[in-house]
């Protein structure tokens, strides 16, 4: 079956480039895209580049098949653009891929409509968020986003912080489970499940929160990559938390926009969600940090140059 599928996407692509007289392929993942590409860019000569993402070479690093695919499309590659240097090092070091084919482009973010906001009690109402103090995280559903963790750190807070309020924007396969968690830890009047919101929603969520988190961890082979929600966060004014895993800390300034901790203790989780609640100099002082970190850095249009040049030097 997957040879059928491999074959007959070949064929459309193989008939794509000679009608459009395609120069080079990009491909936006190393499978299934880099096994076509590399079978393109045999056949014409010509250049083909991959984006990698962290999780997806992970992953494939656990089946024997998936490395042979994974191991030849790395090689083959005229560049090879990590989403984070963390990415990089793993592409490096696990798959011993030379430093000249890598190259390190982060995600970027568009600060026009990623922007902070005044606080708002009507909008604040509208979420349900009337008088509280929220913490707020967006993402999938997946043990590696560090959910549960959070979770189990709202009784601690609570003692401390009374009317915070921990709003979860996403949906995936473990939200029963995370929901069975909050029945047991009594917490459920403290916790809202948002599921997966509208794009206005979702920028209302940031602007109205207090603090971002993202208590994420390596599960297994499942890292996160880099963390485009901690730079939504941080363009919209907010101070983030996130796991000390994977590329997260490459969203931030350490210290100065937000702050990484072992997001596999609960204890950790609780003291630092605690001091920014309570630190309404330090959250607002940390937001304006955060604006300026992402529009000077991780804007699209801060990207746009370094991403011409190395579509220009490489391609």
């Amino acid at each position: 079956t997957g040879f059928a599928f491999y074959w007959r996407t070949f064929l459309a692509l193989r008939k794509l480039i000679k009608q459009e007289n395609i120069t080079a392929i990009h491909c936006g993942r190393c499978l299934p895209e880099g096994v076509m590409s590399f079978l393109l860019s045999k056949w014409f000569g010509i250049p083909f580049l991959s984006y990698i993402h962290g999780e997806d070479v992970e992953t494939a690093a656990l089946s024997r098949e998936l490395s042979l695919l994974v191991s030849k499309v790395l090689k083959s590659a005229s560049v090879l653009i990590c989403n984070s240097q963390n990415t990089a090092d793993l592409v490096a070091n696990k798959w011993g891929i030379t430093s000249n084919s890598i190259q390190v482009l982060n995600p970027g973010v568009d600060t026009q409509r990623f922007t902070p906001a005044i606080p708002s009690e009507e909008l604040k109402k509208e979420l349900g968020w009337s008088d509280k103090k929220v913490i707020l995280t967006v993402g999938r559903l997946q043990r590696r986003k560090g959910h549960d963790k959070m979770l189990e750190a709202m009784p601690a807070i609570l003692k401390h912080v009374p009317n915070a309020h921990y709003a979860i924007i996403g949906d995936g396969n473990e939200r029963e489970r995370l929901e069975n968690l909050t029945q047991q830890l009594s917490v459920q009047e403290h916790v809202q499940f948002l599921g997966e919101p509208d794009d206005s929603n979702l920028v209302t969520a940031y602007q109205q929160c207090d603090v971002f988190i993202l208590p994420n961890r390596t599960e297994g082979a499942d890292i996160e990559g880099f963390g485009m929600v901690l730079v939504e966060a941080q363009a919209c004014g907010k101070p983030v938390i996130a796991g000390d895993s994977g590329g997260t800390k490459e969203t931030m300034r350490i210290g100065e926009t937000g702050f990484i901790i072992d997001c596999t203790n609960t204890a950790a989780i609780a003291e630092q969600v605690t001091c920014l609640l309570e630190n309404t100099k330090q959250r607002e002082q940390m937001g304006l940090n955060a604006r300026d970190h992402i529009a000077k850095t991780l804007d699209w249009q801060a990207h746009a140059g370094e991403a011409k040049y190395i579509f220009k030097t490489v391609l």
